[in-house]
Order: structure tokens, then sequence, then C-alpha cells
């Protein structure tokens, strides 16, 4: 893939949606690409994410270990998404194991680089600040529909 793809790509994710394209092209050219194939895992529910992948091409089955130990499948990860996203900001332990259900290719995204893009893009910082913000707002007008579970 080119890198006016990976570009075309990283715009279409509601966390750069609206950045310019200079902004864009320092996260798709920093960015590392991987292929894995089929079977292989990408990353461990639990363990350290020190970085996001965007899914570029490909699926990952996303599972999680339930209290008796047993792995349930929680979504498919296709074109598109964004995995483990809060990397990007902070350490986070991995919510999910992912493995690719067929040959595929993600566009790796360190924290250092996410770093890089706001220190160097003060607006870019002020967009996803406010992203930020809106989504712990939905968040928490979320968790206040369904406080009357907890009563």
């Amino acid at each position: 893939m080119a890198l006016n793809d990976d570009i075309n790509l990283l715009a279409q994710l509601p966390l750069f949606h609206g950045m310019q394209d200079d902004q864009l092209r320092l996260i798709a050219f920093g960015a590392d690409r991987r292929h894995i194939t089929a079977g292989q895992t990408l990353f461990r529910e639990k363990s350290p994410a020190e970085c996001a992948y965007l899914v570029a091409r490909g699926s990952f089955e996303l599972t999680t270990l339930d209290g008796a130990g047993l792995s349930k499948v929680a979504a498919i990860a296709t074109q598109g998404t964004l995995l483990s996203e809060l990397a990007l900001v902070t350490l986070v332990e991995r919510k999910f194991t992912a493995v690719a259900l067929e040959e595929s290719d993600v566009i790796r995204i360190t924290r250092t680089l996410f770093h890089r893009l706001i220190e160097e893009y003060p607006d870019a910082a002020r967009l996803i600040e406010s992203r930020v913000r809106e989504n712990f707002t939905a968040m928490a007008k979320q968790a206040a529909t369904m406080l009357y579970r907890f009563s």
C-alpha cells in the first residue's frame, strides 16, 4: 500500500477525522506496517499495550477469557478498526487477544509517535482533547442510564 492509502485510511478513523494531510502524513510515515499471517496472534489479553494497531487489510478475532478461563469471542475487527486506541495516550493492558482470521496487514502506531503528533501540532492536540472529552461525556451519560441496575 502507498503512503497516500495509509493517510486515507487514517483520515477515516474517528480519532484522526478532520486532521490536516501533513498531520496524517506524520503518523502514516512514522508508523510501522506489519503483515500478519492467518492464525498468527497480534497481541494477547492483559499484555502491556505500548501501541495501537490499525487494521489495514484482513480481519482479526478478538477474544477474552471468562471467569472459568475459557476463551470467548468478543468481536471481529475488520479493515479500518483501530485496536487499543487508549494505548496511544497512557499505559494500559490489552483487553483482548487478537488473532488473524486471514492474511492481514496492520499499521502499528506507537505512543511516542502519537505524542510527537500532539507536540508538533497543537491544533491536532486540541482536536483530540475535544474528542476524548466528547467520548467521556457520552460514556458518563450511558453509565447514568444504567445506574438503576446497581441500586
